[in-house]
């Protein structure tokens, strides 16, 4: 460069760093080639996303499918979905809290609670059902916010205040069960027909099906056109069409499946769409990219005048409503609110279903659908194992080793990433 004038001398040298491009915007105008060698980076970066998580499952029903042919059939596939649905709502608050790079022990005590207090309210004191379960969500949004208060503006560290929640919830919710320990919920009442309901008729599953895929596929296609009017890389239309191909044969393969038993799930219902509200405020609000910034660095998030004491409580009290909302599907899958409710491996499951499904224990990196993929691996274990007749204490060892299996390759992923410089 000529000092006197700022002109580059170096023309070569000028027109090379212009024309210089990321790799990783060309991978979709070199086709599959692009493609493979996008793979390549992710691999040698160690990202690559839910991938690991979905060959794993695969692997996991491709095990017990061989060992016992009743394991995908109609009737104990339905039954698998049903029963995830609990675990998997709490799972879903857990994800928000792991994104912040935190823990919350409680959950399966609010949850309990949640229960708990339903059935006192409904059956015991005969309140109406629609008032008792809202009422029963909201206990688990009071817990959580008050979890979220001590920690953020006292301080304490959220391990502790959420292991003492658990020791107060579960005592509260044996307090209000009374003596007796157990509530019979009504088997035609609001809170046992969320996991007791099928619509029978094939055209809901169907239906279903369809909604997902033209709805995937539109709001592909219109994300594409703003980014595309914004002048920033967007992909083809016909990659689109390509993963919404796929998104179709999923669904309508599932759907199938549905309507050769009862028919479609309610439960599998109001979790999808719980699953998808979820990801939407993560990844499409201005709260979720708050999230994801404190769990990337409080600091930096505090200087960029993001209200950190207030994203804090709000996470907490998300999970402790969805602690709520996870435990009265508990309830309605035993028909009762009893002492036993969220107690032993239930809170294990809980957090192993969210790591396990690819949510960071570090912080920063998730979405809500990994508790989806998470509780899916751990009931196919625990359904797989049950059909062969394997005891519990096998079952737990196996789902740990998994556990540790996800939490080490979380580990050498985020040093990896840190290598490569993307951390």
């Amino acid at each position: 460069m000529d000092k006197k004038t700022g002109t580059v001398k170096n023309t070569e040298a000028a027109a090379a760093a212009v024309t210089v491009v990321d790799p990783r915007l060309l991978v979709r105008e070199q086709g599959l080639a692009g493609y493979i060698g996008e793979f390549k980076r992710k691999l040698k970066a160690g990202d690559l996303g839910s991938l690991p998580v979905v060959v794993g499952l695969l692997i996991i029903w491709g095990i017990f499918t061989s060992l016992n042919p009743n394991f995908l059939t109609a009737g104990n596939f339905s039954d698998m979905s049903v029963a995830m649905v609990g675990t998997g709502m709490i799972a879903v608050g857990i994800v928000f809290v792991l994104l912040l790079g935190e823990i919350d022990l409680s959950v399966g005590s609010v949850s309990g609670v949640a229960g708990a207090a339903f059935a006192v309210m409904s059956v015991t004191h005969g309140m109406n059902e629609v008032l008792a379960l809202v009422l029963a969500i909201l206990t688990g949004t009071v817990a959580g916010a008050i979890h979220g208060f001590i920690f953020a503006r006292i301080g304490v560290p959220a391990f502790a205040v959420t292991l003492a929640g658990l020791l107060f919830w579960q005592g509260f919710m044996l307090q209000i069960l009374g003596s007796n320990g157990t509530i019979n919920l009504d088997s035609e009442g609001l809170v046992a027909k969320l996991t007791s309901h099928y619509f029978s008729d094939v055209a809901a599953a169907y239906g279903l099906a369809i909604v997902a895929t033209v709805g995937y596929f539109l709001l592909a296609f219109f994300d594409n056109r703003r980014r595309e009017a914004a002048g920033v890389p967007s992909r083809p239309l016909n990659e689109i069409i390509v993963r919404t191909v796929l998104l179709a044969v999923l669904a309508f393969a599932v759907a199938i499946v549905f309507n050769q038993y009862k028919g479609l799930p309610l439960a599998v219902v109001i979790f999808l769409a719980f699953l998808v509200f979820t990801d939407f405020v993560l990844r499409r609000t201005a709260y979720g990219r708050k999230v994801f910034a404190l769990g990337g660095s409080v600091e930096a998030s505090r200087r960029a005048g993001i209200n950190v004491d207030m994203v804090r409580i709000s996470v907490f009290a998300i999970a402790g409503t969805f602690a709520a909302i996870g435990g009265l599907f508990v309830a309605s899958k035993i028909a009762s609110a009893n002492q036993g409710a969220g107690t032993g491996e239930f809170l294990m499951n809980v957090i192993a279903a969210a790591v396990i499904g690819g949510t960071s224990l570090f912080g920063g990196r998730g979405r809500t659908w990994d508790a989806l993929l998470g509780v899916m691996v751990i009931v196919s274990i625990q359904y797989g194992l049950a059909l062969e007749g394997i005891a519990s204490p096998v079952q737990y060892m196996i789902t740990g080793g998994v556990l540790l299996a996800t939490v080490v390759i979380d580990a050498v992923t985020r040093k990896t990433q840190k290598t490569a410089g993307r951390a």
